[in-house]
């Protein structure tokens, strides 16, 4: 392990319940980022979604894969960047292919496709063991914190 859901909240402003990363395990400067994200019964959402039949929302999903695209952005950054937050500016391709219960741990894998002028693009795929469940194309920025 890499970093530990301390360290994680020492970089995003995410806190519970929206905090989607409880740890990073694989970690490529600027290129690849791999977070887990321990899905459990007691997360507020399974409330509402469904009764009697819970299944994790595809959109936080998404929102995990961009919070370990955010850590690594962050780590790859300078000084300057580090003083902004991450804000999401598209998410293109999203995937639904099986869903995510209770009890299921995410391994959330992200990869580079590019960084430029401050827009980083990343490719995001979400799996339950060996098996895909979501996958997206995501682009993001750094700006600065609303006062």
């Amino acid at each position: 392990m890499l970093m530990d859901v301390n360290e994680i909240m020492k970089i995003l402003p995410h806190r519970y319940p929206f905090l989607m990363v409880d740890r990073i395990v694989e970690l490529e400067h600027g290129k690849r980022c791999v977070g887990i994200k321990n899905v459990t019964i007691n997360e507020p959402f399974f409330q509402g979604h469904f009764p009697g039949h819970p299944v994790m929302p595809g959109v936080l999903i998404v929102e995990a894969m961009a919070q370990v695209a955010g850590i690594m952005a962050y780590l790859a950054s300078d000084d300057e960047t580090k003083k902004k937050v991450s804000y999401f500016m598209s998410i293109d391709s999203a995937k639904f292919r099986k869903p995510v219960f209770p009890g299921d741990q995410l391994r959330i894998e992200i990869e580079t496709t590019f960084n430029r002028r401050g827009i980083w693009g990343v490719d995001g795929k979400a799996f339950v063991g060996e098996t895909l469940v979501t996958e997206a194309a995501l682009k993001a920025t750094f700006a600065d914190k609303a006062a």
